[in-house]
């Protein structure tokens, strides 16, 4: 029991700086949580976890190896760098044709939690460095149980993390005029474009 507790503790502190760290689905989260709250944080989480879980199943069973796939790495950023410019520039356009419903429509903040995660070569590579350390650690401990232990230890932060951030972007926008509303919208754009941008670096 202490053993799993001590483990828990060093899952939640070294996953902070995956989950709480800024970044393009964090700039996005408030993005859909200005009309969505929690509930649309929630659901970015659920996208997050759909291309997390496979990801961190495939660091535990050793089947993925950057050195394999020499060319993955330029290939997220490239495309990750797109799908940024674009979420920026479909932003801007809806906000100001008044198209609201872009950001609490259904499905959109699942998807773009997936894209936004499976397009970050970021977040892949903390998962082949710091959080491979933690999956080795837990199949050490409990076989290949212990993937599955550490996920667990893992995932309620996403989910509590952007619940939370969208949760609060819907209680500032009590405090935002309309005006105010879209230069928020414009400035969260100008974020996830310069994202894009570092994702580029890659080329150079």
């Amino acid at each position: 029991m202490v053993q799993i507790l001590e483990f828990a503790v060093l899952v939640i502190s070294v996953s902070a700086s995956g989950v709480m760290a800024p970044g393009p689905l964090f700039a996005a989260n408030i993005a859909y949580g200005l009309k969505g709250g929690a509930a649309a944080g929630i659901r970015m989480a659920a996208g997050h976890a759909v291309v997390e879980l496979p990801l961190v199943i495939i660091l535990g069973i050793g089947a993925f190896s950057l050195d394999a796939f020499p060319g993955f790495r330029t290939a997220v950023s490239v495309l990750g760098a797109v799908a940024l410019f674009v979420f920026a520039a479909v932003q801007v356009r809806g906000i100001f044709r008044g198209k609201n419903a872009e950001y609490t429509s259904g499905r959109n903040p699942f998807v773009a939690g997936a894209v936004l995660s499976a397009l970050n070569p970021f977040f892949i590579t903390w998962w082949l460095t710091i959080g491979l350390k933690l999956i080795s650690d837990a199949m050490i401990e409990w076989a290949f149980a212990g993937v599955l232990i550490m996920f667990a230890l893992h995932i309620w932060m996403d989910f509590a993390w952007l619940g939370a951030v969208g949760f609060l972007a819907a209680k500032s926008t009590r405090i935002l005029s309309s005006k105010g509303y879209k230069i928020l919208i414009v400035m969260l754009s100008v974020v996830l474009v310069y994202f894009g941008i570092t994702f580029l670096e890659v080329l150079f």
